[in-house]
């Protein structure tokens, strides 16, 4: 399992949330006041992610610590 730290949170917060995973990639979409976040985990030379937790509307591609990075999004939101 991955992405088990953003899980965890998903659970504390109480925000319904769906894991899959494929190709030892996780994959975790979710919701928060009525809008649909993912996190989508990538392994292209480098393990990565997409999502969209920063800009609702914006996809984008993080890099290196990308689930800490997500983490302290998600975390500041009531």
């Amino acid at each position: 399992m991955r992405l088990e730290k953003l899980q965890n949170l998903l659970k504390e917060k109480g925000f319904p949330y769906t894991y899959t995973e494929e190709d030892q990639c996780g994959s975790v979409d979710f919701e928060y006041r009525g809008v649909a976040y993912h996190v989508w985990e990538f392994f292209d030379e480098a393990w990565g992610a997409e999502t969209n937790v920063r800009n609702i509307g914006k996809h984008e591609d993080l890099f290196g610590e990308y689930e800490e990075e997500i983490l302290e999004i998600v975390r500041k939101w009531n």
